[in-house]
């Protein structure tokens, strides 16, 4: 059975650079889209993508926004997302999680939670 992808939606380079290196040192395929519009247009076309990493703080489209899209696309709306921000604020993980994330991770991430997290979600889906 082919391993579905991890999508990583950040418009910052380094950590789409860093969670890339992290993932792919743990043979965990992914893609990413330095935009909320980006990631739109990569889930209505690539079937692979099997869990999101979505970052919340992003310009002109942000992760609440991207998540309330993709929660509205048919063939998206059941993939699990997981809201990754440096706003680790009180009420943040619940602000996400009502925008439709199903789980929420604070930067600088855990590289050992963020791959617990991830495990958790790719297993439902074998």
């Amino acid at each position: 059975m082919e391993q579905k992808q991890v999508l990583i939606v950040d418009d910052d380079v380094r950590n789409i650079f860093a969670l890339k290196a992290v993932l792919r040192s743990r043979n965990i395929s992914c893609i990413t889209a330095g935009s909320g519009s980006e990631a739109l247009e990569l889930l209505s076309h690539d079937h692979r993508i099997g869990i999101i990493l979505m970052d919340i703080m992003m310009p002109d489209m942000d992760g609440y926004e991207t998540i309330a899209s993709i929660r509205k696309m048919p063939e998206a709306r059941h993939l699990p997302i997981i809201a990754v921000t440096a706003r680790a604020m009180v009420g943040d993980r619940e602000k996400c999680i009502e925008a439709g994330a199903d789980d929420y991770i604070s930067k600088p991430i855990d590289v050992d939670e963020l791959l617990a997290h991830l495990q958790q979600f790719l297993l439902k889906q074998q």
